[in-house]
């Protein structure tokens, strides 16, 4: 998609659409029982206000967020359509809301053959804000999963057109990093997309190193031999079962001009399919688990963005790729099992297999030299259970770290909420026979799982960040399609370029 900055007066501009943002001026303190919002076009100039004036005034736009309203040949611009959508009550409306608004222009105009669009950016959010979520939310509203359907129609918004005025060179930079971050985004969700056939261990592997060529990352893939000889004996454990070989995918940016330290590790679970092994999942669903691999790939994507914005910051990315599969090689409950670390696991639940790839990841990770450490996963359907769809959730053993990611998360227009890790969740994961179990049961889960990442991760500042109700969109929304989301892909980007300006 291309993106172009324009400081033309909106009513001047040619184009197929014009997008613009109604908000809600009225009063949120009044206590009038039938208030009618009081709504207006949040652009400056007064041809798009006039054109608007007539459908604003007739009581037929609600002004609900997200609420979309089309009008052909618009009076007094040279625009062949104006598309209004309501961003909500003024006072509210952020870059959060911003970014889905204009995912929501995108899939709204581009199943009506539309190409290209320009969009107003609205007052009351800084110009480069505005670019910026405007970019990040079009590429999400361009992403389609129907990749394989017989019938599946081109339907892309090609071009991109924001009229903001301040600084043009700041504009048009803010627009390029977000274009940087919205194909990563994309590319991440196209890894998760592909259904487990076409997206085994070796091809996520295959697909990482032609991506390292292109943006210029160091790239090393190791196999079966190689876990082995490292005894990596969690990873193992949970490759074992599967005809499909392993990969150990390490993914080094190394800037020249950037500290010794701090080397940020990111740590992201590969499973690429999930069927529980030996504690078999129920069928329901289970084509679902294709995506237990979001975690690598959001990593992967994150090196790609990372790569190509060059915060002055080394970083490593350790992906564990595999399938988890029940067979007659298949590891079993009851079983023990020894870490890269040398602690010795019992195995309670084979279903509870990305704590043991990311165990032994985070210890590499801590034996590259890595001083920080995130990890990302679909790890436990408990964090559904607490949080739904909505939030990702977060852990954290340092709090300066996690202090600076909530930042991150602010200008990156994700939500995740942080969960305790008390030493009393520890009890619930000791063995009897081992040093730790790995599943605490059902009460607390998503806390148990982050208690024995914690195991491995030791003093180390380290964030897990829970993605398994949030890396997949159950359903269509105004903004995004179904399938793969990519989050937490913007975040870590974030995290890293703030990461670098600091020094650590």
């Amino acid at each position: 998609m291309k993106t172009t900055i324009s400081s033309t007066a909106a009513s001047a501009l040619e184009t197929e659409s014009l997008v613009a943002i109604v908000l809600d001026y009225s009063n949120p303190a009044s206590n009038e029982k039938d208030k009618k919002p009081e709504l207006k076009v949040a652009a400056s100039d007064p041809a798009i206000q006039a054109a608007a004036s007539d459908l604003l005034a007739s009581g037929e736009v609600s002004g609900k967020p997200l609420e979309t309203n089309l009008l052909h040949k618009p009076s007094s611009l040279k625009a062949k359509r104006l598309l209004l959508i309501s961003g909500g009550a003024a006072k509210k409306f952020s870059s959060y809301d911003l970014r889905r608004s204009a995912g929501a222009a995108v899939r709204a105009l581009k199943t009506r053959g539309i190409r290209s669009l320009a969009f107003v950016a609205p007052q009351g959010i800084p110009a480069a804000e505005s670019v910026r979520a405007i970019v990040e939310g079009a590429h999400v509203g361009n992403f389609d999963p129907d990749y394989y359907r017989s019938d599946r129609k081109d339907q892309k918004i090609e071009e991109v057109t924001i009229i903001a005025s301040g600084d043009t060179d700041a504009l048009e930079k803010a627009a390029n990093d977000a274009r940087i971050v919205g194909e990563s985004q994309n590319f991440t969700r196209d890894l998760v997309n592909e259904p487990s056939n076409r997206m085994t261990p070796t091809i996520l592997a295959e697909r990482a190193k032609k991506m390292c060529a292109e943006v210029g990352l160091k790239c090393e893939v190791y196999g079966a031999d190689k876990i082995k000889e490292m005894k990596m004996g969690a990873f193992w454990s949970v490759a074992q079962g599967s005809d499909e070989p392993p990969t150990l995918i390490v993914l080094r940016y190394e800037p020249a001009g950037a500290p010794e330290k701090p080397v940020l590790g990111l740590v992201g679970k590969g499973i690429t399919f999930d069927t529980g092994g030996i504690s078999i999942k129920p069928s329901d669903g289970m084509e679902k688990m294709k995506y237990d691999m979001a975690g690598g790939a959001t990593m992967i994507g994150a090196m790609r963005a990372i790569a190509l914005l060059k915060p002055k910051l080394k970083i490593t990315a350790i992906i564990l790729a595999t399938e988890n599969m029940p067979s007659g090689k298949a590891q079993k409950p009851g079983d023990v099992q020894i870490a890269m670390s040398g602690k010795s696991i019992e195995i309670i639940n084979t279903d509870a297999e990305g704590r043991l790839v990311l165990a032994d990841g985070l210890y590499y990770a801590r034996q590259l030299g890595c001083t920080h450490l995130i990890d990302a996963a679909t790890l436990t359907g408990a964090v559904v259970v607490a949080l739904g769809s909505i939030h990702a959730g977060i852990f954290a053993n340092d709090e300066a770290m996690y202090n600076r990611f909530s930042k991150a998360l602010d200008k990156a227009g994700e939500k995740m909420w942080r969960m305790p890790l008390d030493d009393e969740y520890k009890e619930i994961i000791r063995s009897n026979i081992a040093d730790i179990v790995n599943s605490g049961g059902r009460w607390g889960g998503a806390i148990t799982a982050a208690m024995f990442l914690k195991e491995f991760a030791e003093e180390t500042p380290w964030l897990h960040l829970d993605i398994a109700g949030t890396a997949w969109t159950e359903e269509q929304k105004p903004w995004i399609a179904k399938g793969p989301s990519g989050i937490a892909l913007r975040s870590l980007v974030e995290f890293a370029r703030d990461f670098a300006d600091s020094k650590g």
